[in-house]
């Protein structure tokens, strides 16, 4: 600890270590919550909580700037817990072992924090300098980031003042981010019968595997596979050339990842069982040539399975595959105003069997920064689901923040980049979901 204490800037690692031991794991942020209001006595500064949980602290300005507008700076209180398989760790008793090595910081064989407990750290550190010229300051603490941006989303009228908002929580150096995108996501439900299988069936399953995944918006424009995608493209031919039966199918797992294996069980007449195979061969060639390049680990496989007794009924299942094989997936548009940015997308994240209630549930995730187009690309998945007879819900979403390449405040930030580090950074923004969007709604 005490090397990552002597790190220059020694304030702001000095804040990050006593960050790093106290466990502040999303919905759990009571101790640092404390911890911050601790700090806000200590200083004599004014100290609020609103009722989601979010910490403000403020900074009166100092001599000479009072006339200037006032700024706020924004990090969020929590973090995400993973570790090793092999470590010991509970998030929610112990603080993050951290140490120094070389240029990096790292934590042992857990995550770090470092998002964000680094831009508090900062925060914290310009609250208890004296020798930074500002004006008014907002610091503004939030929770539950990673988990739905409650934080933000909770936020109140009046509770921030500031004129302009720095939000720290960026990914990489040289890099300042000025959009986002807004997201919100389509969950569609097929009730279906069961039937029985008729008489002298091959039964069989057939599985999509070794795709790269990825985020469904950082990585949508990446042109990986959707295992969903493929795996129904496979079956709405055999549906299209046998009397195909579905038993199962499951695909994907999170609404923000592109999925990177999907499988399903079924049964077609025993006359079609070198058929299928064939047909396999000759889809997976023809998916190869596509997408080799980009998915060098693409992997279709066909197996014998266990007869079941009773499959998805016809109707639905052709509804099912209609509906999968249309909903559009990918990069709608790239934005007109920042060269190389996603504008809008749609991501097929999962498809579920839920045998208990005799139901198929499909999630989808629709993303852009511009909010009429958020909406028009979920109108048209929800069409998509609607005429093949499924329910339809949305989540609540949250809203983008369009790139603005004219705002006073990045002409400021780029000229103090340029000042500090002698060189230009990068303007650029994120086809992800930030806190930035709620803010500014």
């Amino acid at each position: 600890m005490e090397m990552v204490q002597s790190l220059s800037p020694t304030t702001v690692w000095k804040y990050f270590a006593e960050i790093s031991a106290i466990p502040h794991p999303s919905k759990k942020e009571k101790k640092i919550k404390e911890y911050l209001k601790q700090f806000g006595e200590k200083h004599q500064l004014q100290t609020l909580v609103d009722e989601a949980g979010n910490v403000l602290i403020k900074k009166a300005a100092t001599t000479g700037c009072t006339s200037t507008k006032t700024v706020a700076l924004q990090s969020h209180m929590d973090m995400v817990c993973e570790k090793n398989s092999d470590v010991t760790h509970d998030f929610d008793t112990q603080g993050i072992d951290i140490y120094a090595d070389g240029d990096w910081v790292k934590a042992c064989g857990t995550t770090l924090g470092a998002d964000n407990g680094i831009g508090m750290a900062m925060m914290l550190a310009v609250l208890e300098s004296t020798n930074i010229p500002h004006g008014n300051l907002e610091c503004l603490f939030t929770v539950e980031e990673e988990t739905g941006l409650y934080g933000a989303k909770s936020l109140q009228k009046g509770f921030l003042n500031a004129d302009v908002l720095l939000n720290l929580d960026s990914e990489d150096e040289k890099e300042l981010y000025i959009g986002c995108s807004g997201g919100i996501d389509t969950i569609a439900t097929f009730d279906y019968k069961t039937e029985k299988v008729p008489e002298k069936y091959f039964y069989f399953r057939v599985s999509v595997t070794g795709l790269h995944g990825g985020h469904s918006g950082g990585d949508i424009d990446k042109g990986f596979g959707n295992a969903n995608k493929i795996l129904t493209r496979y079956l709405w031919q055999l549906n299209k050339e046998t009397d195909l039966r579905i038993c199962t199918i499951d695909g994907g797992n999170l609404r923000n990842a592109i999925p990177r294996e999907a499988f399903a069980i079924l049964a077609v007449p025993y006359s079609c069982k070198e058929r299928i195979r064939v047909m396999l061969n000759n889809f997976t060639a023809d998916v190869e040539n596509e997408i080799l390049t980009r998915e060098p680990n693409i992997k279709l496989t066909l197996e014998s399975e266990t007869p079941c007794e009773y499959c998805i009924d016809k109707d639905t299942s052709n509804r099912l595959l209609n509906a999968l094989y249309a909903c559009p997936h990918g990069v709608i548009t790239m934005s007109s105003e920042m060269e190389g940015l996603v504008e809008t997308s749609t991501n097929l994240a999962s498809v579920k069997t839920i045998q208990e209630n005799n139901s198929i549930e499909v999630v989808t995730s629709q993303r852009s920064s511009i909010e009429s187009s958020k909406y028009d690309i979920l109108n048209m998945v929800e069409s998509v689901f609607l005429l093949a007879g499924a329910s339809v819900v949305h989540g609540d979403g949250y809203p983008g923040w369009r790139p603005n390449m004219k705002s006073p405040a990045l002409k400021v930030t780029s000229a103090c980049y340029k000042r500090l580090f002698g060189e230009e950074p990068q303007i650029t923004a994120i086809h992800a979901g930030l806190e930035c969007g709620l803010f500014l709604e």
